[in-house]
């Protein structure tokens, strides 16, 4: 293998989408190798687009989710512009869509007649709930889920639940689709034969819910509400330094309490006191403990408190700002940056996670709406007329 061979050359993926969970997920395949496929609604393409214009006039989440990909404008209430697709998902390996409940099937591109003909594609549904249950047909946004899920119950203030900053329930059903598409292939490879694939955005961020819901097994109480702070685990979050700083540490055993004290605090003694010698101890009375803490952190500055934490090795971290991420050494370092064309010139994108030797990440341009219409038609034989009368009648 080459630098410039990546495991999903050769895979073709259309894709159905919107918003974040399946545009992430088809992004991930893209960086891989795939050739994907997105096709948006004629003239204003994916609603995503219109969501802000923070990145030169191009919106923040579009930029985010959709490098690499081409994009297929087709209105598909139209019967022509329908055809188009069913012709085109004969040339592909996987389908993806995460239109409204039933949308797709409606359309005759559900798995089940899809796989009639096409017994090798893999078709991966992206939803709120699932495609059955008595949630099925509700709408889905993420901060929905993030309430159905229970991650409001555990998230914020003791006064008020909050919600991540970022999508979570989308990004966890987006990862689920890319994971169980790529594991979709490999069993194809043995089998031969496609899948259908059937992702809930609840059952994604269920499953990151697992440490609160075992947490609250059989009826116990769940971990309460501690804003950055963790929630079982003390001293584990922000404290604030003498300079009007924040510094984030976080202790994991009776070792590193034992260190804590004598190196940071400077107060050896406060190990072996009865209100702190075990984590459920010092969890209990962690009112007092902050007390102590933000004392001795009052006479020194962030890097003087960072300083000792680094000395004591004690897990540390500063709590940075978005313009502060942009500019992080380590990421620098490690030459994560590259840049992407996209149709208001090149912006910069971090690398996915995860550095391969045996092949390089594919980095290419964020597609205008439309961009690649012509080309893909002109590939399934439309000749100049043929494109004429679909655009006539706005079907692409």
């Amino acid at each position: 293998m080459t630098p410039q061979t990546r495991p999903l050359d050769g895979i073709t993926v259309i894709s159905l989408e919107h918003a974040i969970a399946a545009p992430f997920c088809t992004r991930q395949l893209a960086d891989l190798g795939a050739r994907v496929i997105k096709v948006e609604r004629p003239g204003v393409g994916d609603f995503a687009r219109a969501y802000d214009q923070r990145v030169d006039g191009m919106a923040s989440h579009f930029v985010w989710v959709n490098r690499s990909k081409e994009s297929l404008t087709l209105d598909l209430k139209q019967p022509a512009a329908l055809a188009v697709l069913k012709q085109l998902l004969e040339t592909a390996d996987v389908l993806v869509q995460n239109l409204a409940p039933g949308a797709a099937a409606r359309m005759g591109l559900g798995f089940d007649e899809l796989s009639k003909t096409l017994p090798k594609l893999i078709v991966c549904d992206i939803s709120g709930y699932g495609d059955n249950g008595p949630y099925r047909d509700k709408k889905a946004y993420d901060l929905l889920i993030q309430s159905e899920a229970g991650f409001l119950s555990v998230t914020g203030t003791p006064d008020e639940p909050s919600k991540a900053g970022n999508s979570v329930a989308d990004i966890a059903a987006g990862m689920y689709a890319y994971s169980s598409i790529l594991a979709a292939l490999l069993q194809r490879g043995k089998t031969g034969r496609g899948s259908h694939i059937d992702v809930s955005m609840l059952e994604s961020l269920a499953e990151w819910m697992g440490y609160p819901m075992y947490y609250a097994y059989g009826g116990a109480t769940p971990p309460p509400r501690s804003a950055a702070s963790h929630a079982t685990i003390y001293p584990y979050g922000p404290f604030a330094a003498g300079d009007g700083g924040t510094v984030m540490l976080g202790l994991q055993n009776e070792r590193e309490w034992v260190v804590f004290c004598k190196l940071v605090l400077q107060q050896p003694g406060l190990a072996t006191d009865a209100r702190f010698d075990s984590n459920a101890r010092r969890n209990e009375h962690r009112d007092a403990l902050k007390a102590i803490i933000l004392t001795a952190f009052a006479g020194m500055s962030t890097a003087e408190v960072t300083a000792r934490l680094d000395e004591a090795q004690i897990a540390n971290a500063r709590m940075n700002s978005m313009a502060e991420l942009w500019a992080h050494p380590q990421l620098k370092a490690r030459e994560r940056w590259r840049q992407v064309a996209s149709p208001v010139g090149d912006i910069p994108a971090l690398l996915p996670p995860g550095r391969i030797n045996s092949f390089d990440y594919r980095m290419d341009p964020i597609p205008a709406v439309g961009q690649h219409t012509r080309a893909i038609l002109q590939e399934l034989g439309q000749g100049d007329d043929a494109i004429a009368a679909l655009q006539q009648t706005d079907a692409i």
